[in-house]
């Protein structure tokens, strides 16, 4: 969903180091499914990868489309991921890498 360049870039990598592609793409993916979990609507990378029906009719009318927020938001986390790799980091209390729910939350969808 992420550019992988996009995404090597932000971890600091050089664009020809592929020794950590498949990693990359995995916490790419993890990413958009934290957010799809998080806030409870599925996530696009566009808007004409949205379905529709028969009659052009979105069927997804809690679709979300991937923006800068959100791109941010993933970025953040696979940076996180990266440069952490234990599932614990010491001297650290937080659930999310600082930011990345403040850039998530306004796309939560509240089911009642």
């Amino acid at each position: 969903m992420l550019e992988l360049d996009i995404i090597k870039q932000h971890v600091r990598l050089e664009p020809d180091d592929t020794e950590e592609d498949t990693l990359l793409e995995t916490y790419a993916t993890a990413a958009a499914r934290l957010v799809e979990s998080h806030t409870g609507r599925t996530l696009y990378a566009t808007t004409s990868a949205v379905p529709k029906d028969g009659s052009g009719n979105v069927t997804d009318l809690h679709a979300l489309v991937l923006d800068d927020d959100i791109s941010t938001a993933m970025l953040l986390l696979i940076g996180h991921w990266y440069a952490n790799r234990e599932s614990v980091v010491h001297g650290t209390t937080s659930e999310l890498p600082m930011g990345v729910k403040a850039l998530i939350e306004p796309y939560r969808h509240y089911f009642f």
